[in-house]
């Protein structure tokens, strides 16, 4: 046995109770450097070693065949996405790997009709043009669907170029609408004006590093020539336009967001720019006729009437307008019920909710004396998800999945009031093996916090199963029952690569998500951000507590804000664990905010320029590694195109660490994104890596 796991009776011991001593200047500053002559060396040599150690034999190439069997499964659910009569997907597979881009109408597709045309041929461009393109999304201005927009990204990373492409023609416009590569949104106000918001170019980029200003943008004008309409300081974080609702009635809005929770919003009528007085945490889900569907993250009271934090009103834009709030009641939330997401159609209101993290969905249509509502009749215990709408019918597409369960597509018709089950997803493993329990840990305070566990049916509680905790815990995202397991889509590869393999596998509902609404989540934001670490000990602890596990057989996985989580879990709490997987992390709090899109986060996080540096540095990863402590293996990930959490996280964690003499493997794909990786291939090959490590570290 480790001497590290010589008991948690000592757990108090090991807590970090402040900053660890560092010195003042950081001697890995130059990994900063994305692509810098030393670092990239650095990077090839670090991957070159870990290939070394996790590629060789048999488990590497068993887990990665696993892996890619399941991603590019031939009969996976389409991710579709509905423009007018037509549905689209970006389909990938192993003679495609960075997608075709297809379509099929709408109706020959409820029939079970398997004639997809190709639109757009990513492949093909990327080989054309000598680029590794992403392709990013298309939105159009007409039905026909002659004047729309393709964002595409090299390499997978935040930042896009705009063209204009006809997908009746299946071709780029000559001389069409053209943005370079920037983090850049744009949207149409008809055939011949956009309104854009660039990053690109002298002074038009934020703090964050997003678009500071929008502009109208008319045909057969330069990009430098659109006229301004708004522009925000450099330490508001964004400027974006958005179109809700549709036909006659369509709203276009101007987000600033000031941080990443709080925007002012404005009307852009008539050429003009007019705020409209929301709550600035408020969050506009979309338009009916003249009402905002406004979802509240805080208390709301208007005329002497109190609308609670969670609720979805109706606000009238009109009175917005004028400089005044007239709102009525659509949804409000019980005390386990929470609204999960909403799409706005014509025909009414589409809201999926949660109940202790089981999903619900309703239909809200308007009748003679208010709104009534529907309850579409989906299984309990899984996911629902809302993949895709039409405007004007509101006939929707949803999937429902749990953790043993594949993925199945339902059609709602609203005419009819209707749910037809039209696509079920062939397994990728048997889930009949396998149970689902859902258990509630203790945290520090007191709260209970929700968590999954997958397991064998015949599973034996002696504290001798490799278990594997997946979490995130930030941004208000909830993390739900997934065939994936976590929110990457997996397609069910977790359930060869470690269930079948005689591991147990958990997903943390910790505070700092949304799986109780908005209040679970400001629990903890800044100052409080430890409930979310003394929330996913706790069920650590539970889990050892049920003799699930034991210390030496225990691991976990976070990325982006997870990987924060996992990074600080493991230097407060190193005698927990045995294996941790960090993916695209932040671990370096101290500069977070000076690092691509980190400004943007200081409303989660904190400014650590300011005193609230007092209470980061008491879990920040990279300031709080000490020499002689010995901390589980760790293996890190990250891409170098991810354009949104620096790769130098990562990369200087893995320095540190591997100086200290620690058990670390780093992985960095070239692109990919923040995603990590652009390809079915890609993200097998890191899958696999990952799995590897697990075995290795918690044999």
């Amino acid at each position: 046995m480790r001497t590290k796991f010589r008991g948690l009776a000592v757990a108090a011991l090991v807590l970090s109770s402040g900053s660890a001593a560092w010195a003042s200047e950081d001697p890995y500053m130059w990994l900063e450097e994305v692509d810098g002559e030393r670092a990239i060396e650095w990077v090839k040599e670090q991957n070159a070693k870990t290939s070394t150690h996790l590629e060789q034999g048999s488990l590497y190439k068993s887990l990665y065949a696993d892996a890619l069997a399941a991603l590019n499964a031939e009969d996976r659910l389409p991710e579709i996405t509905q423009k007018g009569d037509w549905l689209y997907e970006n389909h990938h597979s192993k003679a495609h790997p960075r997608g075709l881009y297809r379509r099929i109408s709408a109706d020959q597709f409820n029939r079970g009709g398997e004639r997809w045309e190709t639109v757009l041929d990513i492949d093909a461009l990327s080989s054309t043009e000598g680029k590794k393109w992403v392709f990013k999304g298309m939105n159009c201005e007409d039905d026909a669907q002659t004047r729309c927009l393709v964002a595409l990204s090299a390499g997978g990373g935040d930042a896009v170029e705009l063209r204009e492409f006809n997908a009746r023609d299946k071709k780029f416009v000559k001389d069409g609408f053209f943005a370079p590569v920037a983090k850049q949104s744009a949207i149409w106000l008809d055939a011949d004006r956009l309104l854009i918001a660039s990053a690109l170019g002298d002074n038009a980029a934020t703090s964050s590093g997003y678009a500071r200003s929008t502009k109208l943008w008319q045909r057969g004008e330069p990009l430098a020539k659109a006229k301004p309409i708004m522009e925000i300081p450099t330490d508001s974080v964004w400027l974006r336009p958005i179109a809700i609702g549709s036909g006659d009635q369509r709203s276009v809005i101007l987000s600033e967001a000031l941080d990443f929770w709080n925007s002012r919003v404005f009307a852009y009528r008539d050429g003009k720019v007019v705020p409209l007085p929301l709550q600035q945490s408020a969050v506009i889900e979309g338009a009916l006729g003249d009402e905002l569907v406004v979802k509240l993250n805080k208390d709301w009271e208007v005329d002497g009437k109190s609308w609670p934090l969670g609720s979805l009103v109706l606000v009238s834009q009109d009175a917005l307008l004028q400089g005044e709030a007239k709102v009525s009641a659509l949804v409000t939330p019980s005390k386990t019920e929470v609204v999960n997401s909403v799409v706005v159609s014509e025909a009414g209101v589409l809201v999926t909710m949660l109940d202790d993290v089981k999903g619900r969905a309703y239909f809200y249509r308007r009748g003679d004396n208010g709104f009534n509502r529907s309850a579409l009749a989906f299984p309990d215990n899984g996911q629902l998800a809302i993949a895709t709408y039409d405007d004007e019918s509101g006939n929707a597409y949803l999937t429902w999945e749990n953790f043993v369960t594949p993925p199945t597509l339902y059609r709602f018709d609203t005419k009819a009031d209707k749910l037809d089950r039209l696509l079920v997803q062939s397994p990728t493993f048997d889930g009949s093996k396998f149970k689902i329990e859902q258990y509630f840990a203790e945290s520090r305070d007191g709260t209970k916090v929700p968590y999954f566990a997958v397991m064998a049916k015949d599973v034996k509680f002696d504290g001798s199963n490799p278990t594997h905790i997946f979490s995130y815990g930030g941004f208000r995202n909830a993390l739900l029952p997934s065939y994936s397991g976590s929110y990457e889509p997996l397609n069910g590869a977790y359930g060869k690569l470690w269930l079948e393999r005689g591991g147990v596998y958990v997903l943390a509902n910790i505070r700092g998500g949304s799986e109780y609404g908005p209040a679970w989540h400001a629990a903890a934001l800044r100052e409080n951000r430890v409930k979310s670490y003394e929330d996913f000990a706790a069920v650590a602890e539970d889990l050892i507590a049920r003799k699930i596990t034991k210390p030496e057989r225990l691991s976990i996985e976070g990325r982006s804000n997870g990987g924060l989580l996992v990074g600080a879990s493991m230097t407060r709490r190193p005698d927990l664990f045995n294996a941790v997987i960090c993916g695209v992390p932040l671990l370096d709090m101290k500069r977070y905010h000076k690092l691509l899109a980190g400004a943007s986060w200081m409303g989660e996080y904190g400014n650590p320029d300011t005193d609230d540096w007092n209470f980061i540095k008491e879990y920040s990863p990279y300031q709080n590694l000490k020499a002689e402590t010995e901390y589980p293996s760790v293996f890190f990930f990250t891409s170098t195109r991810d354009d949104r959490v620096h790769p130098g996280h990562a990369r200087k964690m893995a320095a540190r660490m591997k100086e200290m003499g620690q058990k670390v493997e780093y992985f960095e794909n070239l692109e990919g994104g923040h995603k990590g990786s652009a390809t079915n291939e890609q993200l097998a090959h890191r899958v696999a890596l990952m799995y590897a490590h697990l075995w290795t570290a918690l044999d």
